[in-house]
């Protein structure tokens, strides 16, 4: 009987270690990326920029492998149309060889200065460049207006400057596509865990 007793006092060893639910990992980037060339299927390589860590213990190092791949590139429109980019990050590799398969969804990118955004669910898209369009055409005309100007000395040639001026800006932003979805080597996304992933 005493036997038995000591027997079922001796504690049960813990499950696998796992990374929990609801870890916030930082990821960056070890290859650059951008909608103007990814396609359907291309690999993401990141490493892990910060260790993973589970009841007070590192599960997974900081440095480790990230593969992802590319789901969905779409480029941004000479007229209209915004760039898209949906990734899928399917591994990790840690240390020891092991590669363990793993789905967080992307919480952040980095906007590297632009105006690019999680639109939904691991896609990213870029901002409109409508802004920056105007600006350019108006920069255009006001240069065709001075040079009209100065040309005929008059406010006639002024104004024929300007119209001239405004057609090339115009046509400069028809030919001229707009901001690519980039995620440039060393830049960082954030990813969420929406179910704990066994790494041991």
């Amino acid at each position: 009987m005493r036997l038995a007793i000591l027997a079922l006092s001796v504690p049960i060893l813990c499950s696998a270690t796992e990374i929990p639910q609801g870890s916030h990992v930082a990821l960056k980037m070890v290859n650059s990326i951008s909608t103007r060339t990814a396609k359907e299927g291309d690999y993401v390589y990141m490493r892990t920029a910060t260790p993973i860590a589970a009841n007070g213990d590192i599960v997974v190092p900081e440095g480790s492998y990230v593969q992802a791949v590319v789901t969905h590139s779409l480029r941004s429109g000479r007229v209209k149309g915004k760039a898209e980019l949906a990734i899928r990050i399917e591994t990790l590799t840690l240390p020891s060889g092991k590669v363990v398969k793993m789905n967080p969804h992307l919480a952040s990118v980095d906007s590297d200065g632009t105006d690019q955004k999680l639109k939904k669910e691991n896609e990213i898209q870029q901002g409109s460049s409508h802004g920056a369009d105007a600006a350019k055409v108006a920069e255009v005309g006001g240069a065709g207006a001075a040079l009209g100007g100065l040309a005929d000395r008059s406010w006639t040639g002024a104004g024929i400057g300007a119209g001239a001026g405004g057609a090339v800006g115009l046509a400069t932003v028809l030919l001229t596509r707009g901001r690519e979805v980039e995620l440039r080597q060393g830049s960082t996304v954030d990813v969420v865990f929406d179910r704990p992933v066994p790494v041991d």
